[in-house]
């Protein structure tokens, strides 16, 4: 079971989020059959989005967003505030050489482009207000550095952001993945900040620890070092689409009366996948025809 943590240290300057992600990372692999590049950028977007969407107390939903002009086209990962997050990407078979130290090449799957944050908020009380949008140049597509860099330069909050994902050669693949946000407040001791940046620098990669068994507390130890934090949060978050076939049904109703028809009579049914979770709904003629008589 994944899970998340949210706290503050040093009297409340830093705020902290660690999360272990490797079931959610493991069910979008699955689901959406990708690379191993790709699944490694998915997972770090997924991650990431779960990580900002959780300091973020306004908004019923968190979209990131990477348009770029790499092999994989482009990824999403959409965040709700109860710890729920989904995600595609535009091409789920890209793949490129690894680098020459042995990494995934995420950059270069990624290619240039922008990176995109969503915020919308009213509608689980009916609210469609209009949403925040904020974006800024992709700065190394290896995707934590781009969530970094657009907190500095969109909210002005300077942030380190850790993302990882290690995977095997066998079922189910995910070995590992999950991520770390630090972020310093209004406040934060100049000391304290070089003492952070110190103990990441020297601080062993947070899918190895987790591979290892280290629990989202666990990853704040490694990254903050002697640094005290307070846990003020702890969820379970989980890879989940609000997908549906009631919501299946409605969109080939939108269609109309005429294109409804048509797939009866042609096609004898009508088949709908999901973008984000990639799962199949399929309408028979019966479904068609309860559809014509509700026009």
């Amino acid at each position: 079971m994944d899970k998340l943590i949210h706290g503050t240290a040093a009297d409340d300057t830093i705020r902290v989020v660690a999360a272990i992600t490797t079931n959610i990372t493991s069910e979008a692999v699955r689901r959406h059959q990708t690379s191993p590049t790709v699944s490694a950028a998915l997972g770090r977007m997924l991650t990431g989005a779960l990580l900002l969407g959780s300091t973020l107390k306004d908004f019923d939903r968190l979209t990131a967003k990477i348009e770029g002009n790499g092999p994989v086209g482009g990824i999403v990962a959409e965040a709700t505030s109860d710890g729920k997050v989904r995600g595609y990407v535009k091409n789920s078979i890209a793949e490129l050489p690894p680098k020459p130290n042995g990494k995934f090449d995420v950059s270069g799957i990624v290619g240039e482009g922008t990176f995109y944050v969503i915020r919308e908020s009213g509608f689980d009380i009916g609210l469609h207000r209009e949403p925040y949008v904020g974006s800024v140049p992709i700065v190394s597509g290896e995707i934590a550095e781009d969530f970094a860099f657009y907190l500095a330069r969109s909210e002005q909050i300077p942030s380190a952001v850790m993302l990882g994902v290690l995977l095997e050669n066998v079922e189910p693949f995910v070995a590992a993945s999950g991520g770390v946000l630090i972020q310093m407040m209004p406040g934060a001791n100049e000391h304290i900040i070089t003492m952070i940046e110190d103990t990441i620098r020297n601080a062993p990669h947070i899918t190895s620890s987790i591979k290892a068994g280290a629990t989202p507390a666990d990853l704040l130890k490694i990254t903050l070092g002697v640094i005290d934090f307070e846990i003020l949060d702890e969820r379970t978050v989980e890879f989940a689409c609000n997908c549906s076939m009631e919501k299946a049904i409605s969109m080939i109703a939108a269609l109309g009366r005429r294109e409804v028809g048509s797939m009866l009579a042609d096609d004898k049914g009508a088949v709908m996948t999901c973008g984000f979770c990639n799962e199949t709904y399929r309408l028979d003629e019966s479904d068609l025809r309860q559809i014509i008589a509700a026009y």
